[in-house]
């Protein structure tokens, strides 16, 4: 079973990316009798599109409302500390702040180990945190390793985003190359974390 932290509403909006996070937090609210509609918000890349096609299939077939934002061609770069990621990430929040309800995003405790690393090279490290306005992030206590096996048991479709492995962006640098070399010097590393957000958001 996956543990989750808060409570989490019945009719919620589920931001999906066509990944296996977000496409196992959709199957897990589905179990568990909630009633969820998606969204997604489609950054105008050639996989966005793939996801976008994938996402139209899938929510059809589980009976699930799919909300579809895009960002505008016309729409430039511009004054973003932090590069394409952050604007990007920017806009998305923009659009599931918008939302008259509850947005949850799949997060999860290697996300949060990642984020940890990240805040810590700039001077303190820091929690993901449980709630930005509308949007809250139950899977925080929940290992990655958890959510593949999830998705293996229940046979969860998703598709992967080949930017993933892109070590040009620094999440993935992290990801990839940073991240097993800390856990050599700290196994324990994310259960040094899940203590800290249970102190956090107990």
């Amino acid at each position: 079973m996956l543990r989750i932290l808060g409570k989490i509403p019945r009719n919620p909006f589920v931001a999906v990316s066509g990944g296996i996070d977000s496409m196992v937090l959709l199957d897990f609210l589905i179990q568990g009798r909630h009633n969820p509609s998606a969204i997604y918000y489609n950054h105008g890349t050639e996989f966005g599109h793939h996801a976008e096609n994938f996402l139209i299939q899938r929510c059809e077939e589980l009976g699930v409302e799919l909300v579809i934002d895009k960002l505008s061609p016309n729409m430039k770069l511009k004054n973003s500390d932090g590069g394409l990621e952050n604007y990007w990430r920017n806009k998305r929040y923009e659009v599931f702040n918008s939302f008259p309800g509850t947005v949850l995003t799949a997060h999860h405790l290697n996300d949060v180990a990642e984020w940890w690393i990240f805040s810590s090279m700039h001077g303190e490290g820091k929690l993901i945190p449980y709630q930005n306005k509308n949007v809250i992030r139950p899977f925080l206590m929940v290992e990655k390793e958890k959510i593949v096996d999830w998705s293996q048991r229940r046979n969860v479709k998703y598709i992967d985003d080949p930017s993933n492995s892109e070590t040009k962006f620094k999440r993935n640098l992290i990801r990839h190359e940073i991240m097993p070399q800390v856990l050599k010097v700290n196994p324990g590393l994310l259960t040094v974390l899940k203590k800290k957000l249970n102190t956090a958001y107990k």
